[in-house]
């Protein structure tokens, strides 16, 4: 798991354990079956993650943009996958051997 922090912007580590409990949420209603969930929270993570691209920033040129997009990308898909990464750390060390 360190690894995987070593790559996550710090600023955006709280958005893990928001997009945790949005997961938790969602497996609670009967609109997303269990399968989608990681899939619908990677697509938040990289929208959210998107909007503090945006709003941090500088895009004035081509080359900063295209850097903002991957960097949305890369920062939502590491996001997602730390907070569905919890959540398996939190199933395993409830199951008894």
């Amino acid at each position: 798991m360190e690894q995987i922090l070593n790559y996550v912007k710090p600023e955006l580590l709280i958005l893990a354990v928001v997009l945790y409990f949005i997961g938790a949420g969602l497996k609670h209603t009967q609109a997303f079956t269990d399968k989608y969930i990681p899939a619908a929270l990677g697509m938040l993570g990289i929208v959210l993650s998107g909007i503090w691209v945006v709003a941090t920033c500088p895009m004035s040129s081509p080359q900063e943009i295209a850097m903002a997009i991957f960097t949305a990308i890369v920062q939502g898909i590491l996001v997602a996958g730390l907070s569905t990464y919890v959540n398996q750390i939190i199933k395993q060390a409830g199951k008894s051997e």
